[in-house]
This record gives structure tokens, sequence and C-alpha cells, in this order.
């Protein structure tokens, strides 16, 4: 197989990557919103599936960014220098977010048998900043990946 043909390959698997990596974020953040639309006095809480199902989709998104976009940058499969260097200086906020998410879906999973709905607001609160910030940060290393726009620091 001749470079062309392998770097569109290459280019081919990274597009299928990062679109169920999208597709699972529009889930995701549909899947907040209705997480986090509750009565502010507690008087009703999350439907406990609701939350389960949230969780669920939380970690699958975590998991598709890291097993499949930033794992092939970091362990260097990815030859373009300008998207290595951009995805070392950002991976750490990428990965402060992944230990937020991970805190979060360990509190609220359903095989948690002390569930305690007291902190969700706080807690939905501090993921959602969590979760804004790597979006952000994995548009720009998408943009880098495709050759589209300068990064901007956050």
């Amino acid at each position: 197989m001749d470079e062309s043909k392998a770097q569109k390959e290459r280019r081919g698997q990274a597009a299928k990557i990062i679109e169920h990596m999208l597709d699972g974020r529009k889930q995701l953040l549909s899947l907040l919103l209705q997480v986090s639309n509750h009565e502010p006095d507690h008087a009703i809480e999350p439907a406990q599936e609701t939350l389960e199902e949230f969780c669920q989709v939380l970690v699958d998104y975590i998991a598709a960014g890291h097993f499949g976009l930033y794992e092939r940058i970091i362990d260097g499969t990815e030859r373009r220098k300008e998207v290595s260097d951009l995805a070392l200086q950002v991976y750490p906020r990428i990965d402060d977010a992944t230990q937020a998410a991970l805190a979060f879906n360990e509190k609220y999973d359903a095989n948690n048998t002390e569930v305690n709905l007291v902190d969700i607001e706080q807690d939905l609160s501090h993921l959602g900043e969590q979760l804004t910030t790597r979006i952000e940060l994995e548009d720009q290393l998408i943009n880098k990946l495709f050759g589209h726009g300068d990064t901007v620091s956050i």
C-alpha cells in the first residue's frame, strides 16, 4: 500500500472514531440536561433510570475519547508534530475532566447501594464545567487533526 493510500485510510479511521465520539457527546449532553432538570428543593429528583443511563453514556463517552482519539495520539501513531504537540499540551486538562467524570460515575452509579442525591446539583455543576473544558479542548484537537483553524488557550 502506498503512503498516500495508507494516510487516507488512517484519516478515515480517525474520522469514524471522532464521529462515534461526537454522537456520544450529543447523547451525553442531552442526558445531562434531563438529569439536571429537576426542582432545586430536591422535591423531584432525577429519575433513577435516567441517572443510570447518563452514567453509562458518560463512561462510554470518556472511553471513546481516551481509547479512540487520545491513545492514538499519545502512543505515537499520530505523525503530525503539530497535532501531537497540541495533544500533549491539552491532555492534562482533558484528564482532569476524565477524573471528574469517573468520580461522578462512582458516586452515582447504579451499583452503588449508598447513592445520596443531596449533592447532585453541585456535582452536576462541577461535572458540567469539566465537560465544557474537555469539549472545547477536544474540538481544538479535532480541528487540528483535520487541518482546520488555530487553537485557543483556555
